[in-house]
């Protein structure tokens, strides 16, 4: 912590040192840590991003802590050395990524256990039984979720779709559109910051067959409310994003009826790194994903991340297009 600062810190830090026994204590600390979504930067140093809230949540954590003769400090803190604050938003990011990959795990257990058939009542009632929880479960990380984790959309979509297949709506959708693109002219597409694979490439895709004069806006994950005429893609609750097992990508192109040359080859590989499912297993998929983390290393803002993936998207489209594979 630097101490010639007198702004508030960014982060809530809390140390402890657990006695030896009663034995539990130690996971039911731990239990309490994970509960509310904070970060371990060493075995007995734990983070969260700085609230009211997180204070609250950490202060009962230190109480629990020293009731049961242990010691903890919380401080509030700045990072200057070591860890910068980009890569600790990465440590929760990747925590809940893993917590949403959980989920979408078990959902697709669930597919294949309930197949394709007509399910009979007991089956049913399994299914939406494993849905709910499913379902509360997705709320639970979404609450702890402070940094936005892609995992997210690909999680909610894959129960979203199997709450449609388990309890069906009594009307039918409104049938699809053959093009739309007329109708996406001139809008304002908004997704979450920190933009990564799904994100960069869905904007290219806009940009560079529905509407080359689109223009992006990058908003927090949570607690955004859209302005008029503004697009949402590949975040919570946006007029486009994950469906069942499509990413973001994958549903702009079935939507919006896009079929040029080489570009199911990209769909391919973009879905494979966002959803991680290894659904396709193209051999190229990995220096993609390389390519993809060097980007997002080399730039932080998010204009720069869509400019040099715009590149990186048509040198890939071109040599599909050529390879016709």
């Amino acid at each position: 912590m630097d101490a010639t600062r007198n702004e508030t810190g960014r982060w809530l830090m809390l140390i402890h040192q657990i006695p030896p026994k009663p034995a539990y204590l130690r996971v039911k600390v731990g239990r309490r840590l994970a509960r509310i979504g904070a970060v371990a930067l060493k075995n007995t140093v734990y983070v969260l991003p700085r609230s009211e809230g997180a204070q609250e949540d950490f202060q009962w954590v230190l109480r629990e802590v020293a009731a049961a003769g242990g010691e903890a400090t919380l401080l509030d803190a700045h990072l200057v050395d070591g860890l910068s604050d980009a890569e600790v938003e990465a440590l929760f990011r990747n925590a809940r990524d893993a917590d949403y990959a959980e989920v979408a795990q078990e959902a697709r257990a669930l597919e294949q256990r309930i197949g394709l058939g007509e399910l009979d009542d007991d089956l049913k009632r399994q299914a939406d039984a494993e849905l709910s929880r499913l379902e509360r479960r997705i709320e639970e990380i979404s609450t702890i979720d402070y940094f936005g984790a892609a995992g997210r959309e690909s999680a909610h979509a894959l129960v979203v779709a199997l709450r449609a297949r388990v309890t069906p709506k009594t009307t039918p959708p409104p049938a699809p559109e053959l093009d739309m693109r007329d109708q996406y002219q001139g809008r304002t597409w908004v997704t979450r910051t920190g933009v990564h694979i799904d994100r960069i490439a869905s904007a290219w895709l806009i940009r560079r067959f529905i509407d080359p004069d689109a223009t992006f806006k990058f908003v927090p994950a949570k607690g955004y409310a859209p302005e008029r005429g503004e697009l949402r893609f590949d975040m919570f609750e946006a007029e486009f994003s994950h469906e069942g097992d499509l990413c973001t990508f994958e549903v702009l192109c079935a939507r919006f009826a896009l079929a040029e040359p080489g570009l199911c080859a990209v769909a391919e590989l973009i879905h494979d790194i966002d959803v991680k499912d290894g659904k396709f297993g193209r051999p190229e998929t990995a220096g993609l994903a390389a390519q993809i983390a060097g980007l997002a290393l080399l730039h932080r803002e998010d204009e720069a991340r869509l400019s040099r993936g715009a590149e990186l998207f048509d040198e890939l489209l071109t040599y599909f297009a050529k390879k016709r594979d």
